[in-house]
């Protein structure tokens, strides 16, 4: 199955930035990274993982209005790896931030933002902002 790897997270200052790298290995045989809807879920501290806070399908991207102007999402194809820049962080951005992927294929192939619609999970990454 397909194995995500999160990294890059760590303690920040409010204002701070961060960049979240998720790098994807055993895709299935006959598929590119392309072929993959990816995403950035978070969980904050006692509460439960919030809807997508960034897309990346089709070679375009989503981020919702609570982090639009400040979070950023891309990918390298080339290198099966799915970046979340992060930048004007503040305290209420704490959380663990995780990656997933969606298989797409036709009949499968529109955005995604709910965590049950995705294949694939990472472990997670620990950002903290400090107020």
């Amino acid at each position: 199955q397909v194995q995500l790897v999160e990294s890059g997270g760590g303690l920040v200052q409010t204002g701070g930035s961060l960049r979240l790298s998720c790098a994807a290995s055993g895709l299935a045989s006959g598929r590119t990274f392309s072929s993959y809807a990816m995403a950035w879920f978070r969980q904050a501290p006692g509460k439960e993982r919030e809807f997508a806070v960034a897309l990346a399908w089709g070679g375009s991207t989503y981020v919702p209005a609570s982090v639009k102007g400040r979070f950023t999402t891309s990918r390298d194809n080339a290198k099966n790896t799915l970046y979340l820049q992060m930048n004007s962080l503040k305290p209420e951005d704490t959380a663990v931030y995780y990656c997933a992927a969606r298989e797409r294929y036709p009949g499968r192939n529109s955005p995604a933002t709910a965590e049950d619609q995705y294949d694939y999970w990472g472990q997670g990454t620990q950002v903290t902002v400090s107020s």
